[in-house]
């Protein structure tokens, strides 16, 4: 085996968790797997044999590869609900059967990263996500991350610290019991299937939000307000009509499907046996994109 293959090799073991460094930091599974292959490139023309720790190396390589890809972007995202068109844009879902993960899935979700927490992790600054994704959710110290954002570690905790705040604030803690969780969307789908208001109602929040990502075919939808989102799901019934049990990032949702072809993905976030959020993507483009086939037709 030639020390390329070696090397291959070794980085190979470190992919999944990269992966889930990337998603965390990017909010899109395709971009993800770009910054971890730009990860690969950069270590195959570096002087491996003089890295001690090869895995911490590449986590902070990633963290500044997104860090990168953040800053090109053409605008911050205030306001985690829409783009610079005005449109509502959700982070990617991780779908997978009803009955579990696999065991990728399980490292690329560790943690609980729930579509609610992807949501708050936009409204971030690029230094900020990355001083809270690399510590809070991995762990790296301060030290090796002030380096990568051009800061001191004393600045680089304050980042972190603020992030913090922001997210405790956007996401608080959910519902986890699998059990209770997938019983709460039942009744839901229950309730828009059978055009039942008064239930709706009573399962959702005051203050649900539910958003709905259509991408550039389908128009977006954002609702506020247990009474209005529990009118647009019985006017979109026909997503429970079809809908199948799923996991979305880990977490009981639905997915829809219509003679085999994806309608939408709807991920929940359930706090004190209330539906909070409701977060659903229509587009037609990325839903292609998701591997559905072990779902249901």
């Amino acid at each position: 085996m030639s020390e390329k293959d070696v090397l291959a090799q070794r980085f190979e073991e470190h992919r999944t968790h990269l992966r889930a460094v990337a998603y965390r930091m990017l909010g899109s599974l395709s971009e993800a797997e770009d910054a971890v292959q730009e990860a690969w490139i950069k270590l195959s023309r570096s002087d491996a044999d003089a890295v001690d720790n090869l895995g911490g190396w590449l986590t902070t390589v990633v963290g500044r590869v997104c860090l990168d890809m953040l800053r090109s972007r053409t605008t911050r995202r205030e306001d985690p609900l829409h783009d610079e068109d005005g449109q509502v844009r959700l982070p990617d879902p991780v779908v997978s059967r009803a009955d579990g993960l696999d065991p990728e899935q399980e490292i690329l979700l560790a943690d609980s990263v729930g579509i609610a927490l992807m949501v708050v992790l936009e409204t971030l600054s690029p230094a900020e996500r990355l001083s809270f994704v690399l510590h809070d959710m991995f762990a790296v110290p301060f030290d090796e991350i002030a380096p990568v954002l051009g800061r001191t570690p004393a600045t680089t905790r304050q980042l972190a610290s603020r992030a913090r705040r922001r997210v405790q604030g956007g996401a608080p803690a959910a519902d986890t019991d699998p059990t209770r969780l997938r019983e709460v969307v039942d009744a839901f789908l229950a309730a828009a299937r059978g055009g039942d208001f008064d239930a709706l109602v009573a399962i959702l929040d005051p203050e649900v939000v539910a958003r709905s990502d259509g991408g550039t075919l389908l128009p977006s939808v954002l609702r506020r307000g247990a009474a209005e989102v529990a009118t647009q799901a019985i006017t979109f019934a026909r997503f429970a009509e079809a809908g199948h049990p799923a996991l979305v990032n880990g977490t009981p949702g639905v997915v829809s499907m219509s003679q085999g072809r994806p309608l939408s993905v709807m991920a929940f976030t359930v706090v004190d046996g209330k539906i909070t959020a409701i977060d659903i993507l229509t587009d037609p483009e990325r839903l292609a994109r998701i591997d559905l086939s072990a779902i249901g037709d």
